[in-house]
């Protein structure tokens, strides 16, 4: 199962990233003002990870693959990592959409 973990940035900005059952990262998000935004953020991965069309892949510059997580808005909720090959890429989408909703958060701020 997957799990959300919660940390503070050293500009005192809150982000989160979703790891896999392994404890591998396969979603950072970007940095938040505030705890509640980021944990909205958090809350807006658990939603939006089970609908495909929410997920866009990419190319990078220099020919990686990545993808981003959407929101219903069109706002990047989460980045993945890059990837060599675009298989590699759609099971980092498949992980995020199978971890998501049902993970765990640890919130390493308190």
């Amino acid at each position: 199962m997957g799990k959300f973990v919660i940390s503070k940035r050293k500009n005192g900005e809150f982000q989160f990233n979703l790891l896999a059952g392994n404890g591998q990262v396969i979603l950072a998000s970007e940095g938040y003002a505030s705890k509640p935004s980021c944990m909205n953020g958090v809350k807006s991965v658990m939603k939006n990870a089970a609908d495909p069309k929410r997920f866009d892949a990419k190319v990078a510059k220099n020919g990686k693959f990545y993808f981003n997580l959407k929101a219903t808005n069109g706002q990047v909720i989460g980045k993945s990592e890059m990837y060599e090959a675009q298989a590699s890429c759609d099971n980092g989408i498949a992980s995020v959409a199978k971890n998501a909703p049902g993970a765990t958060i640890d919130d390493q701020t308190k």
